[in-house]
């Protein structure tokens, strides 16, 4: 998978989390700063797998978080999966 691709699949993930912040109900508000912050990390201009791994462990970081339904933490494990799988590409 060539450099193109992979941030093709990058701005796919930043558009997920964007969608998955928008959620008012399900996401706490300090998952939603890890969303952010991980979203900046991934549209800096850095290499692409040290974006990747700085915004991973943001994202499990959140994925981890107790007061997380089930369902987002779901969506937030999915979207970490393919993150990894950028990765090893």
């Amino acid at each position: 998978m060539g450099d193109d691709e992979v941030n093709k699949k990058i701005r796919e993930v930043i558009k997920t989390l964007e969608e998955l912040k928008e959620d008012d109900i399900s996401v706490p508000r300090n998952v939603k700063t890890r969303i952010d912050e991980a979203i900046a990390v991934l549209q800096e201009d850095n290499e692409i797998s040290f974006k990747i791994n700085k915004a991973l462990d943001m994202l499990e970081e959140a994925g981890d978080d107790v007061n997380l339904q089930a369902f987002t933490r779901t969506q937030i494990w999915n979207i970490v999966g393919l993150m990894e799988s950028l990765q090893r590409k």
